[in-house]
């Protein structure tokens, strides 16, 4: 049997899933890896085409009762926040009101975004890696930023004008939960735990052997020095990629429950 995994390229993912993807731990199954951007993974939920499938928690209502949230892989931590950055120091009110670009209007970041500031502006969806280009060129006057842009705004001239993880903290006390791993909830349910058991096990393989996935890691991300990969295993990879706990299945709930007070953006 078959199961299709879809994940982003990203370091992180690549780094916890390097093992299983690459048979390196037991499971009863072979992956197929499906990579894509996170916001393409949110989208293709609403079909149920993957049978496992990274999702971001803002888009776990939309997809219903099709998938079931696995406690291994995900991504939810404390200081792993999305930031809005800008090209001058402005506060939070000043920079949605303009022109911001988003990395998908179903992430956990435009959740956090609408939760935190829900007088927004135009909203312009673009693809992650591609909003601090548009905030150098103008095209746009604050920008929602994820993954490895995290580390590398400042490079581009531009400031942070807020931390919506730290907001999400100061506010209920919990950790951020920004993705997790989903099976599709047609598998029977043998199969579903084998897939926890195996993610788990891949995480697990991942921080007993860190260099394992060296190569794979730079394959998917060959324009991201060294320093950057590694700082973004370091930030989104943890003890909650084992096992989400008890904490964080609150920080869930909560954020799915707020979630449904807030209106589309944008």
């Amino acid at each position: 049997m078959t199961l299709r995994f879809g994940f982003t390229p990203c370091p992180n993912d690549a780094f916890a899933f390097h093992a299983l993807a690459h048979g390196l731990v037991p499971a009863p199954f072979e992956v197929e890896p499906v990579l894509l951007d996170i916001e393409e993974l949110n989208r293709r939920s609403a079909d149920g085409e993957l049978e496992l499938t990274k999702l971001s928690f803002g888009a776990a209502a939309a997809a219903g009762d099709r998938y079931r949230l696995l406690r291994s892989g995900a991504a939810l931590g404390r200081g792993v926040g999305p930031l809005v950055v800008a090209r001058s120091p402005l506060s939070l009110a000043e920079a949605v009101a303009g022109r911001i670009a988003v990395p998908g209007r179903e992430t956990t970041a435009f959740l956090l975004l609408r939760l935190a500031a829900p007088k927004l502006g135009e909203v312009v969806e673009l693809r992650y890696d591609r909003i601090l280009e548009a905030i150098v060129s103008g095209d746009a006057d604050a920008g929602l930023i994820i993954h490895e842009s995290r580390f590398t705004y400042d490079d581009r001239g531009l400031v942070a004008v807020a931390d919506l993880g730290e907001w999400w903290e100061s506010d209920t006390g919990l950790p951020v939960p920004l993705a997790g791993i989903f099976a599709r909830a047609d598998l029977d349910p043998e199969t579903i735990d084998a897939a926890e058991a195996a993610i788990r096990s891949s995480v697990e393989y991942a921080f007993a052997n860190p260099d394992a996935s060296r190569d794979y890691v730079r394959s998917l991300a060959q324009e991201m020095s060294d320093e950057v990969c590694a700082a973004h295993i370091a930030l989104y990879v943890n003890e909650n990629s084992i096992d989400i706990g008890d904490e964080g299945l609150v920080a869930i709930e909560r954020l799915i429950g707020r979630a449904a007070g807030v209106s589309p953006g944008g």
